[in-house]
């Protein structure tokens, strides 16, 4: 089909698969194009919000989600931990932002959190935005009632990603329906904070399920504040280990698409960087992403050094984004 090229870069919320196939199909010269022209007109090009990542809570996880090595259905040989005490989280936190984090995450192996445990997260997140930092929590599934006691206590940021296209993502989950999550996101909205949500590549996946996954999320409501793209981190004991591995050019177009449907959205790159040549990263910015998770490690698998990060933004003339603190 043939794309309107004049309403790249629109707010727009009625995208469809043939667009999004298209789109992805673009000669790549063309959507790089395309998408740093978006990208410039409604980011500065050369800053990148920077995010680190910490697993509050480890293993022992309920769901089956293929590619997680927390859950307890798979052996990956996880050590599970209980939820971290709030000291030595605002300890870390301290820490991210000391190496130049502006938002700090935390994320917790559950399938939905007890009210309980969301009381000392609450804590954790207070604390965290005393900081100056940016706050972000990664829970699983939220009543509405629990969102907006994250709202209440200060919370700028919920992420719960789609993780694939709604066909594709019976294959990779059974224990936790599309529409679960999407009820999820719908509370997050609703309380006023702002939603963090996108997928993760390299499952086995194909361009339409690529095409299906950027579809659901530029037609939300609203578009997420924040669209992380993970490339699938292989681990040992986990159902999807072995699987073919992603193109980098494909990873990179859904970048650029993701910036193209999204403008004013940050597109992050996320979980896989560590397997990434400096090469493709440059790339993926100059598609217009524009954040990244920063640190040794991303929940438990890895991720690029603090010093690579801040050689490669200094190679590249990028410097690190000012946080904005939800109002």
């Amino acid at each position: 089909m043939t794309l309107d090229h004049s309403r790249f870069g629109e707010i727009r919320h009625d995208w469809t698969l043939c667009e999004a196939r298209a789109l992805l199909a673009l000669p790549f010269a063309d959507l790089m194009f395309h998408a740093q022209s978006v990208h410039r007109r409604n980011f500065d090009p050369n800053a990148v919000q920077v995010s680190t990542l910490l697993s509050i809570k480890t293993g022992g996880c309920p769901e089956d989600c293929a590619y997680c090595p927390q859950s307890v259905r798979h052996d990956a040989g996880l050590e599970r931990e209980e939820l971290l005490a709030v000291q030595e989280v605002l300890d870390r936190a301290r820490r991210a932002k000391e190496s130049g984090a502006t938002r700090f995450c935390m994320g917790a192996a559950y399938r939905s959190p007890k009210d309980r445990d969301l009381a000392v997260v609450v804590e954790m997140v207070k604390g965290v935005r005393a900081m100056g930092l940016e706050s972000c929590a990664t829970l699983g599934m939220l009543t509405p009632q629990q969102a907006l006691t994250l709202r209440d206590a200060g919370l700028d940021y919920y992420n719960h990603n789609l993780d694939s296209s709604e066909e594709f993502y019976g294959k990779v989950i059974t224990t936790r329906t599309y529409q679960d999550r999407l009820d999820t996101l719908e509370a997050v909205r609703n309380a006023g904070i702002n939603v963090c949500c996108g997928g993760i590549l390299g499952m086995g996946e194909n361009g339409d399920d690529r095409a299906g996954l950027l579809m659901t999320l530029a037609n939300l409501p609203e578009h997420p504040g924040s669209v992380p793209i993970n490339q699938l981190v292989q681990v040992e004991g986990t159902p999807l280990e072995g699987t073919a591995e992603l193109d980098p050019f494909d990873f990179i177009r859904v970048i650029a698409a993701a910036r193209i449907m999204m403008p004013r959205s940050h597109v992050r790159l996320s979980a896989g960087r560590e397997a990434m040549s400096e090469q493709t990263q440059a790339l993926c910015f100059l598609a217009g992403a524009n954040s990244i998770f920063y640190g040794e490690k991303l929940l438990t698998t890895g991720n690029p050094d603090v010093e690579l990060d801040r050689a490669l933004f200094a190679r590249l003339g990028v410097r690190p984004e000012e946080p904005c603190h939800r109002a």
